[in-house]
């Protein structure tokens, strides 16, 4: 015996049938025993529903990383002392001229609504109104006082304080929208800060949560502006707020609208109201399960998840409709309810088997990812479709034995029993194409398609990579459609994308980003500061520059600008300046401890680590650079320093979750495939002792995997958070499809020829599939409603995938199944399988007649029972 044939004959030396019988006798003897459990078992799932908690928003994949840990150990270091957690509402005010004394007015009235309001816990008011108010009575520090000193004062007293401030104060122009006109004094827009002292940990790291202390506040803000013109309110608490909105309001428009899809998709798949009942009731079933092991885990429901009950729901139905139609197939054949029901699942639970095999290694294979969320997502839809392979496998054939039995005593009505793609219907015509190909040209056909699937896999290539807090945000305006829906589907009315465009758009977009390098380092050596200095040089071209020195806070620019307004500080900095370049460079202790003692210790404390051990360095950057960009030039940046420096800040958070989307995609596609492919050769090595056939599946979903891959790019899809996931699932949900098939075809292969064989697998498995195929695509396919934009992406492109599939195992696969056949039962020799002419002679050369009847007592055209005869 040779090595190899050893270890595939110990594999297929493996008895599967003693299972396989012992769940049969258990479905046709003990149906109601059955029923019973599996219903006991959902009562106890559904005790974990009401522990099911939400999450949502960019934070979640944001945690846990070097650029996100360094960004929250900057925001802890360098923040003064025992200060208060502090966090700030902003309020943006639009209007003819917003810097006219009615403007300011307006803005500062808002303002000192919110300070008399102690439960808002106001520590401080900012904005233009605030500049101007004060630099007309430098006395006025409160908003009262403010709004009281622009009342008194005249429009020319206004408008002169407004171009001095513009001319003085830099920060002026930032709070202005880009139409300023200093000759003029006016502006179409302003922004004003409200800043309050709330729980700890609202802003510590890059990503924004979905929920936030700051949401009941601004919310009570928003009503207290609801009456002054022009007025919005914004922040991180109605930001949060509406991440959690979309989500909710994604499900009741998407959950709806798939039952109704799927039930008028299945009617037509079952066209029988007792065997649909069974179907929905299973599928039912299979969500309560999922949905309860999450909340007995304590794993929380996030916009990740959305995506999970749209897949279970693909999965169950595909095996649904398999389990009826099959059971139909025999009972028209003449099987009683027993025999059939036998017939059914001994052939059905391997395919079942397989599928959730396969299945729960594509989903599982995003387990590699370094993001948390998608690792919950492959940990929840694997548990999902194993929930699924029990219920579909186990519970609806008892069910289906019972029904059928309790129809001879009950009057429950009976409507079509007519298996889908039946011999001389249409749709069985329809799907003989890949049959008729196969019959002529298998081996061109298929270089053909090698040849395109390579194409497709190279434009693939192209494919982008983001991950933006604009993912996770619904649209600016709701289509009309939606908003045409009653309560309570009818989606809210959003406004933060709207007001992060108005913001990008009115208002100076170099000031919105910056990149932060993070350097932990003795900060008391003499050449420290002077090595800050010479990093700034030249610096790459995402970094603002200034003269070859890049646009830069840091200590050294506390340093330099308190030396400017306070001589005796000055004087210790000439002092401990050995060359005279205004950076002090020896005994830097005296120079801190100064500055710390100086009006400027907040200022330097956001620079400098309090144990003097580390620093940060704040880069501006330009404002058409990309977040690829900034990143890579940040790094640059934080390489210049010697030790330990990393590079930082929200854009390099984002952007460090951009690649890590892109290698879990890699990753896990090779993962999935690998692990498919493997797992296959071991089934087929056990129940057909030809691992081959495990090759031969995996052929139909890699063609799939580059026509998803192709449709990405060509739709302008990029991998983000959700659609990342997206080539593992089209192979967990698109191999269904082709193990179907190949397992029918082996099965039909003991007793047919090649043609029978293959013609009576594409008819009947066939039929049952394009019912799945349609059901499931229109299914998820309404996920494309979905308001949280990368979830209706993700809808877009697993109903492709599916269709993809589908296309794949009843058109390309016959004819894999033929080079197949022919090279290893050896009835076709391979050079005749390359020929245009295969059928000249008629039939399949070498394999029988065109006309062989099939063996078996299921033969189409063969003797029939009614089906409802008693058994």
């Amino acid at each position: 015996m040779s090595a190899g044939g050893g270890w595939r004959d110990r594999i297929a030396a493996i008895d599967h049938q003693r299972p396989i019988d012992w769940v049969d006798d258990r479905i046709v003897n003990s149906p109601g025993r059955v029923v019973l459990l599996f219903l006991v078992l959902t009562g106890l799932f559904a005790l974990g529903l009401g522990n099911v908690s939400m999450e949502s928003g960019t934070q979640q994949f944001t945690t846990g990383l070097p650029s996100e840990e360094a960004l929250t150990a900057v925001n802890e270091e360098f923040s003064p002392t025992f200060s208060p957690d502090t966090g700030s509402t902003t309020l943006i005010q639009e209007g003819n001229n917003v810097l006219s004394k009615t403007g300011l007015e307006r803005m500062l009235t808002v303002q000192e609504r919110a300070a008399d309001r102690p439960g808002l816990r106001v520590t401080g008011t900012a904005g233009v109104a605030s500049m101007v108010a004060t630099r007309i009575d430098p006395s006025a520090t409160t908003p009262h006082e403010q709004r009281r000193a622009i009342e008194g004062a005249s429009n020319t007293e206004i408008q002169r304080a407004v171009r001095a401030l513009a001319d003085e104060n830099p920060r002026f122009e930032n709070l202005v929208s880009t139409d300023f006109n200093r000759e003029a004094a006016s502006a179409s827009a302003t922004i004003g800060t409200i800043s309050h002292e709330v729980p700890a940990g609202i802003a510590e790291g890059a990503g924004q949560s979905g929920e936030s202390p700051l949401t009941p506040i601004q919310l009570q803000i928003e009503r207290l502006a609801a009456d002054v013109p022009g007025m919005t309110v914004f922040g991180s608490g109605i930001l949060a707020l509406e991440f959690s909105s979309v989500v909710v309001d994604s499900l009741l428009i998407v959950v709806p609208a798939a039952l109704v899809l799927i039930l008028t998709f299945l009617l037509f798949a079952y066209r029988d109201v007792a065997d649909l009942g069974l179907g929905l009731l299973s599928l039912l079933i299979a969500i309560v399960w999922t949905f309860g092991f999450m909340g007995l885990a304590g794993i929380p429901f996030s916009q990740m998840l959305i995506a999970v009950p749209p897949l279970l729901l693909a999965v169950g139905i595909d095996f649904g409709i398999h389990s009826i139609n099959r059971y139909r197939e025999e009972r028209t054949a003449g099987e009683d309810i027993a025999s059939a029901m036998r017939i059914t699942t001994d052939q059905l639970t391997v395919a079942f088997f397989i599928v959730t095999g396969t299945t729960v290694i594509g989903f599982a294979a995003n387990f590699s990812s370094a993001l948390a969320p998608i690792r919950d997502f492959g940990l929840v839809a694997s548990i999902g479709i194993v929930f699924t392979f029990l219920i579909f496998g186990v519970f609806l054939p008892a069910s289906k034995v019972w029904l059928d039995r309790a129809k001879r005593r009950y009057p429950i009505p009976t409507f079509s029993q007519r298996p889908l793609g039946t011999e001389g219907s249409a749709l069985g015509r329809v799907l003989s194409v890949g049959v008729v190909v196969a019959r002529h040209a298998p081996g061109i056909f298929l270089v053909v398609v090698l040849l395109g699937t390579a194409w497709t896999g190279m434009y693939a290539t192209g494919v982008d990579t983001s991950f933006t807090q604009e993912d996770f945000l619904p649209p600016e305006e709701n289509p009309d459609f939606l908003m045409e829906l009653p309560e309570p589907f009818r989606p809210s009315e959003y406004t933060v994308t709207g007001v992060l465009n108005f913001l990008e758009d009115n208002f100076d977009a170099s000031q919105q980003d910056s990149a932060t390098v993070y350097w932990e380092t003795p900060m008391l050596r003499d050449s420290v500061l002077e090595e800050i200095q010479t990093a700034n040089r030249n610096p790459p071209e995402a970094i603002v520059s200034e003269r070859r020195e890049a646009s830069a806070e840091s200590i050294v620019s506390v340093i330099e600008s308190r030396a400017a307004a306070d001589p005796e500080f000055r004087r210790l900095v000439a002092r401990h300046d050995t060359d005279g370049d205004g950076v002090p460079d020896r005994n830097l202790r005296a120079v801190y401890d100064a500055l710390l003692d100086s009006p400027a210790r907040d200022d330097a404390l956001s620079y400098l680590g309090e144990d003097y051990r580390s620093t940060r360095v704040v880069y501006s950057v330009t404002a058409d650079a990309s977040q690829s960009e900034i990143d890579a030039d940040a790094r640059v940046m934080a390489d210049r320093f010697r030790g330990d420096a990393t590079a930082t800040g929200s854009v390099v958070v984002f952007q460090a979750v951009a690649d890590m989307i892109f290698e879990s995609a890699i990753v896990s596609l090779a993962l999935a495939l690998i692990g498919a492919a493997v797992f296959l050769v071991v089934i087929y090595t056990v129940i057909e002792a030809k691992p081959s056939l495990g090759i031969v599946n995996v052929v139909p979903i890699v063609v799939t995997v580059a026509l998803v891959a192709g449709t990405m790019r060509y739709l302008g899809i990029a991998f983000n958070a959700l659609t990342a996931t997206m080539l593992a699932i089209t192979i967990g949900l698109g191999i269904d499809y082709s193990v179907h098939v190949v397992h029918r075809f082996a099965d039909e292969r003991h007793e047919l020829g090649l043609e029978a064989a293959l013609d009576r697998t594409i008819r009947s498995t066939g039929g049952a599939l394009f019912g799945s195929m349609v059901t499931t695509v229109g299914g998820i396919g309404v996920l494309a409603l979905a308001v949280f934009p990368a979830i209706g992406q993700f809808g877009v492109l697993t109903a492709l995938s599916i269709a993809y599939s589908f296309l794949a195992s009843v058109v390309i696969l016959p004819s894999v199944l033929v080079i197949w056949d022919g090279l290893f039962n050896q009835e076709v020799r391979l050079r005749a399988l390359l020929s245009p002419h295969l059928q000249r002679g008629g039939g399949f050369t070498g394999v029988g007649t065109p006309d062989e009847e099939p063996l078996g007592p299921g033969a189409p055209g063969g003797a029939r029972r009614d089906l409802l005869d008693d058994e």
